[in-house]
């Protein structure tokens, strides 16, 4: 059994306290993965994400909040994305 089947099946046998404490570490843990993500990434930077409709969009950071980026591409506007969505082109 996996590490994800371990902890469904560990999830399934807690009561409504325990449950409460899991799903306060998992925002945690997100969080935590999302500053991290953005902690990459530095104004100039030249990135890329799959947009609406799994169009490729191309552009720069222009600026870095604490879990998402700010990208200007030219011909597609700009976006605000969550940054572990970014792919750096450098």
């Amino acid at each position: 059994m996996n590490n994800v089947q371990t902890a469904i099946t560990a999830i399934r046998n807690t009561n409504r306290d325990e449950l409460n404490q899991i799903i306060e570490a998992v925002k945690l843990q997100q969080n935590f993965l999302a500053r991290n993500s953005a902690r990459q990434f530095m104004i100039g930077d030249a990135v890329q994400f799959k947009g609406r409709a799994g169009r490729t969009v191309v552009g720069t950071v222009s600026k870095v909040n604490p879990k998402t980026i700010v990208v200007d591409s030219p011909s597609q506007g700009r976006w605000k994305v969550t940054a572990s969505m970014l792919k750096s082109l450098a």
